[in-house]
């Protein structure tokens, strides 16, 4: 069903010139959080509360809406919007005057963002990062969008509304309408609640059969020229993610018989992915998604949780069959990992920005200039600027991202040389690059520690360092599982969500953890006891599945909470099914209950896991992308279902 409230305005996302920096205003209420999101609004002219009981009272008192923005520091369109319009006194005085206005930061409170994303999707509105959401006083959704500009502009023949026309409308409406506007955060939140809560009712219509796994396998499109997932309708144009949960899913698949074409086509995914301009070939890792079909123009943002998954995905690949280019890459990405996001402590940091000094991108790419300057222009540079597509600009027609031209091999072979005589001749001249790149301004790392996404990359070293026999892969993953347990789990054997530090206070741990947290952190330790055999991981991890179960655990349909039983309620307790750049809860929690059912033998475990993929049952009917993650667990299931 569609909601729509019109308040008489097109929302799109267009690109909008950076804005200079204005002065610095007093610090706001955001200066003491811990989040460094949070701080980095810190100075706007904005009245910017937390998220918390202070700010909803104070708009009930005052008898105002709620806006409210989510976003998180990596954000490229969150920075835009940040300096066009809550940094601008103009735009800050609406909000302040009609609004009280909340930040959060998506990656501190994933319930949250779960929630107001899908209301805004219900609404067919624009959803993504910044969230830009218009609630009641009881925090009920009225209406949002995504990235507003400041003033109303004119693109392609079409208007644009820009924040200011927007906040005025809403006010008006507020003032004039305000029982329409009740109404329709009513209706918005009823229907929210039963798209996050509805498909467990029926889901014992729906048997669990493996047509529903065929089905899921079928649904998905391998690009055949460029790799990756996309759309076959839309010929795989525009933005392409590496949707890392449904390429570990298809991989596996790809092993049983009669899956030889489908296991050509991970694999060239795999290769076209690590070729290009996506993934870093100076300093390693991989940048967000790629903003069109082949992999070279990336959004630039690195993700901790992209390089976790990624290099499981092609650790799991080389080891069903080796190629030296997964190889590469598995390594360049821990090393960017050690180099760039790794604690002193052994934990791991959460992002690096997009940007760069308010420009996307400014790190990681080149003038021809530049490189002659630092490469020269003998034959050397010639080869490098070959092997790496840099003597024509693929970025705004004068800049280049480096990304191989073509396989390396082939080069060599047309040089008459092996690849490790090229790769060899091509160091130098990388550790040249990457020198100079060391000496520009630095994008800006999120230095925040999540329960949740450490756990993956716990779950990559250790996976890692088992397919390469790396033993210092290993130790890695130790050494930061011993973090986690350490500062990361309470005296009751509970986990907390974030270690950060507020200005002027250590970091310390902070916040209840939801249900990723103890999914993916259990995810990483039962690699880590697979990869080493020490059975202290195991009992971590069945003590923190326990504790999932009977904090998280849907008792009564199936499946598992995002939030604690005691946790804050918001309008609706929601459930994270969808696996999209991150894998759900729902499906990894189910997966870790399968893999300890066996391992601690507690049948307990997968009558939970049964049920919790019975829950989902009916979007594997509906949307067979849509949980992938779910669709392998219940694969697994029928796999090793007792013989009649």
């Amino acid at each position: 069903m569609r909601v729509v409230l019109s308040l008489g305005v097109l929302i799109l996302t267009v690109a909008i010139g950076v804005a200079a920096d204005p002065p610095k205003a007093p610090a706001n209420r955001l200066a003491q959080e811990a989040s460094p999101y949070l701080r980095q609004h810190a100075q706007n002219p904005v009245d910017w509360h937390p998220w918390g009981p202070e700010a909803f009272a104070k708009a009930k008192k005052e008898k105002k809406l709620i806006f409210l923005s989510i976003g998180y520091s990596a954000c490229h369109w969150c920075h835009v919007m940040e300096r066009e319009s809550f940094a601008n006194q103009s735009v800050a005085d609406i909000m302040n005057k009609s609004f009280v206005c909340i930040k959060v930061d998506r990656e501190e409170r994933p319930d949250i963002d779960d929630v107001y994303m899908t209301a805004m999707q219900l609404m067919d509105e624009a959803s993504g990062w910044p969230l830009s959401v218009f609630l009641t006083v009881d925090g009920k959704p009225i209406f949002g969008g995504s990235y507003f500009p400041p003033e109303d502009v004119e693109r392609d023949g079409q208007k644009v509304t820009g924040f200011k026309s927007v906040l005025k409308r809403v006010a008006d409406l507020n003032a004039e309408k305000p029982e329409e506007l009740q109404k329709q955060a009513e209706r918005v939140s009823q229907l929210t609640a039963e798209v996050l809560e509805r498909n467990a009712r029926i889901a014992g219509l729906v048997p669990l059969n493996k047509d529903l796994v065929e089905d899921s396998v079928a649904g998905f499109a391998i690009d055949s020229e460029h790799g990756g997932l996309g759309s076959r309708s839309r010929q795989f144009q525009g933005a392409k993610f590496p949707q890392v949960p449904a390429m570990l899913f298809l991989l596996r698949q790809s092993t049983k018989p009669g899956r030889e074409a489908l296991g050509k086509g991970i694999a060239m995914s795999l290769e076209k992915m690590a070729a290009g301009g996506i993934f870093d070939h100076l300093g390693g890792g991989f940048h967000r998604y790629s903003t069109e079909r082949t992999w070279t123009v990336p959004h630039f943002e690195k993700m901790l949780y992209d390089q976790a998954q990624l290099v499981e995905l092609f650790s799991e690949a080389h080891k069903l069959k080796a190629n030296p280019l997964y190889e590469r890459a598995i390594r360049e990405s821990l090393a960017f990992v050690a180099r760039e996001l790794t604690s002193p402590e052994g934990a791991f940091f959460s992002a690096l920005d997009a940007d760069t000094d308010g420009v996307e991108g400014a790190t990681y790419v080149w003038k021809a200039k530049e490189l002659d300057a630092i490469l020269g222009t003998g034959d050397d540079a010639k080869l490098f600027r070959e092997v790496y597509s840099a003597n024509q600009p693929n970025f705004e027609e004068k800049y280049s991202i480096l990304r191989l031209s073509k396989p390396l091999v082939e080069t060599a072979e047309k040089r008459k040389i092996t690849e490790a005589e090229l790769l060899k001749t091509l160091a130098p001249m990388k550790e040249k690059l990457l020198a100079a790149r060391e000496k520009k301004a630095k994008p800006f790392l999120d230095q925040k520690v999540l329960t949740g996404w450490n756990g993956q990359m716990i779950a990559a070293y250790a996976k890692a360092g088992e397919v390469l026999k790396e033993p210092t892969y290993l130790q890695t993953a130790e050494k930061a599982a011993d973090f986690l347990l350490l500062k990361m789990k309470q005296s009751d054997g509970r986990l907390v969500r974030m270690y950060a530090a507020k200005p002027g206070e250590a970091s310390a741990a902070r916040g209840m953890a939801f249900l990723e947290d103890y999914a993916f952190f259990i995810h990483g330790l039962l690699n880590l006891h697979e990869a080493t055999k020490n059975p202290k991981w195991l009992k971590e991890a069945h003590q923190f599945a326990v504790l999932m179960v009977k904090w998280h655990g849907d008792s009564d349909r199936g499946g598992f909470f995002t939030t604690a039983s005691d946790q804050e309620k918001l309008f609706v307790r929601g459930k994270d099914y969808h696996d999209s750049a991150q894998p759900s809860g729902n499906g990894t929690a189910a997966r870790d209950l399968l893999r300890l059912s066996v391992l601690v033998n507690e049948p307990k475990f997968r009558e939970t896991a049964e049920k919790a993929v019975q829950a989902l049952a009916p979007i594997m009917r509906s949307s067979p992308t849509a949980v992938p993650v779910s669709a392998d667990v219940l694969d697994r299931l029928l796999e090793t279902a007792p013989k009649p």
